[in-house]
């Protein structure tokens, strides 16, 4: 978990603002859920291994004497830790989102298009990139089973980037559904399909050599693992691109499901309709299918995605389809998707520039100045930003070229120096840089 200096924080809220933006112009409305959720919800065994980083809340009330009488201890039964806790910080967006969904359904839309940005809470090892506390922003979509969900997902969130100036984005894409027929194709037997998803899912890392090997290792059934690996290694007689159905057929065992590739099909049909340019044709969709990605999450029953940019070797992105997690909460099954941006990763690329809307000045004055004039001076300088802009009063110190070197790092790109006596209005605006 980490402090925000204003340089830091003034730079990520105007990331965020960019993407609200973007996310409202293609229709989505902001929500915004607590902090806390009941302990039952977050162990409900759709998180993941999220599941075992949530921060649990310890029941109010309870002294020592209690916990001792509950006796848990690490090792022993998973439900003694629900006798010690109720609550627990969410570790992110989407099990809040289902939870709020099954309780203001009534008063929602059909198809219901939801913002959510706000802190998560994990209890990672930390390391370079990777927080105990960050932020998620979150778009989602639910009451919509066609393609033009996802559509309208991907469209949104490589709108989000270009406005921020990371154009030339693209996004992974792959269906569970069409993974758990190729496995089946494979031979692969139903209850061993969850550790060799695990494993295929270090395929860029290790590659086909490494996924094989640890197949074996886990003992996974060795027909099974030969046609995989015979699969790996065949030659490939074209690019995977354009995106289309010879693509995907291409990328796939003999006979995929006609019903899947078309999904998958439409959804290229659909994000190129819905781009920018209404010149673009599905050969210039931004989508690139990937037989073997695999996204850990549990809930996830459909589509799955990634986004990807060039710039970065990294996701900053990623979502899919989790049809059967608000029937958890509501009785009911609602189909729904999401995308997730990768905030965090995000702020570290984006590069703004000064314009006039982003007026910072500081006002340099001397020890002498009557705090009505000072308070005249700053009025007079915000009135000619026109509601544009912020001007903050420093003191004069000895070290004069630390403090605009400090107003600097804090955003600031003007100052002026005011003595006593000085007309308001009339200082002498000089840039920082």
């Amino acid at each position: 978990m980490r402090d925000i200096l204003p340089a830091d924080k003034a730079r990520r809220e105007r990331v965020l603002s960019v993407i609200r933006d973007r996310y409202r112009a293609h229709g989505f409305d902001e929500i915004e859920t607590p902090a806390l959720e009941e302990y039952s919800r977050l162990h409900a065994g759709v998180g993941g291994d999220n599941e075992k980083l949530a921060y649990n809340v310890l029941r109010r009330g309870l002294g020592g004497d209690d916990i001792e009488r509950i006796g848990v201890a690490i090792g022993q039964a998973a439900d003694n830790m629900a006798q010690l806790s109720d609550l627990g910080l969410r570790y992110d967006l989407t099990v809040p989102l289902a939870r709020f969904y099954a309780s203001n359904r009534g008063q929602l839309p059909g198809v219901f298009r939801a913002i959510q940005i706000g802190p998560v809470w994990r209890a990672e090892r930390p390391q370079k990139g990777r927080y105990r506390q960050f932020m998620q922003c979150d778009i989602d979509i639910m009451g919509d089973d066609s393609a033009r969900a996802e559509a309208e997902l991907m469209v949104a969130s490589l709108d989000a980037l270009d406005a921020l100036g990371l154009s030339g984005a693209s996004v992974r894409i792959n269906d569970r559904r069409v993974l758990d027929w190729m496995l089946d194709s494979f031979g692969f037997r139903a209850d061993e399909r969850p550790g060799v998803l695990i494993t295929i899912d270090k395929l860029d890392k290790v590659g086909p050599d490494g996924i094989v090997a640890e197949l074996r290792e886990r003992e996974a059934t060795p027909a099974a693992v030969d046609a995989l690996e015979a699969f790996l290694r065949r030659p490939l007689t074209m690019e995977y691109n354009p995106y289309g159905e010879r693509q995907i057929r291409k990328a796939l065992p003999e006979n995929a499901p006609d019903d899947l590739v078309a999904h998958l099909v439409g959804i290229g049909e659909a994000v190129a309709a819905g781009s920018a340019s209404a010149a673009e044709s599905i050969d210039a969709t931004p989508l690139v299918f990937d037989p073997f990605l695999v996204r850990g999450m549990g809930y996830y029953t459909g589509t799955i995605f990634e986004l990807a940019h060039p710039s970065v070797g990294y996701s900053l992105g990623g979502g899919g389809r989790y049809d059967g997690m608000i029937g958890r909460f509501l009785g009911q099954d609602v189909p729904a998707v999401g995308f997730s941006l990768g905030f965090e990763r995000l702020v570290d690329l984006v590069e703004f520039t000064a314009d006039a809307d982003s007026q910072a000045v500081v006002l340099v004055h001397d020890a002498d100045v009557p705090v009505s004039e000072l308070a005249a001076h700053k009025a007079a300088v915000l009135r000619s930003f026109r509601g544009a802009g912020r001007v903050r009063l420093e003191r004069r110190v000895k070290n004069f070229k630390g403090l605009l070197e400090r107003s600097a790092a804090d955003g600031y790109t003007a100052f002026a120096t005011v003595s006593a006596g000085a007309e308001p209005g009339a200082l002498e605006l000089k840039p920082l840089s």
